[in-house]
């Protein structure tokens, strides 16, 4: 079985092998999603049969496929519950999940019961909300998972590494699609430099 060196995860799955969780969490604009399309396009260079799911409210970039914000893609299939998930599954080695912090909280069981099954389970999704607040259910599944991965940004306004999502609109709904016109990458100084004048942090 092959390890990757940087990440220490096992990314080919023999058949008949025990299955796993992979999470890929992180700021927005980070790279979750490139991270994830480089691992399942590996998955696929290995003649694994591999289906990908994304959240069929997300179409920014394409209506079915997953697009990286660096514009790379992979075909995908949206579905509008996690439950789908397990329906359209079958009998793929490897199950790619992104923007998974969008989905109903029915996700944790639906990931636990593919890799229960012995497939391979690699999702992207980020790791807090605009106000810094762990955003549910990545929380349970960072939890579950067996490899965890963190990926970083570059915070806009000073250059560090950025682990934040800044919001720049008034809009307080925790779910909001968008790009960089609604969301900047923020150092935790600049994004608490931000929030001071609507919002106190705990």
């Amino acid at each position: 079985m092959f390890i990757e060196p940087n990440l220490g995860l096992p990314d080919i799955h023999g058949n008949g092998g025990t299955g796993w969780i992979e999470v890929i969490c992180g700021s927005m604009f980070s790279g979750k999603t490139e991270e994830l399309i480089r691992r399942l396009n590996r998955a696929y260079i290995a003649k694994q049969k591999v289906e990908i799911f994304k959240p069929s409210t997300d179409k920014r970039y394409h209506e079915s496929d997953v697009v990286s914000h660096n514009q790379q893609t992979i075909r995908s299939t949206p579905v509008q519950f996690a439950s789908d998930i397990l329906l359209l599954a079958g009998d793929c080695q490897v199950v790619g999940i992104d923007e998974a912090q969008f989905f109903d909280a029915e996700i944790t069981r639906v990931v636990n019961t593919l890799a229960n099954s012995g497939k391979r389970v690699v999702l992207a999704g980020l790791d807090m909300d605009y106000t810094g607040k762990p955003f549910y259910p990545m929380t349970e599944l960072m939890a579950i998972a067996d490899f965890v991965t963190k990926t970083h940004a570059i915070c806009v306004k000073c250059g560090s590494i950025a682990a934040y999502s800044f919001r720049l609109t008034k809009s307080e709904e925790q779910v909001l699609l968008g790009e960089k016109d609604v969301y900047e990458a923020r150092c935790r100084k600049c994004f608490n430099q931000g929030m001071k004048p609507t919002k106190t942090r705990l």
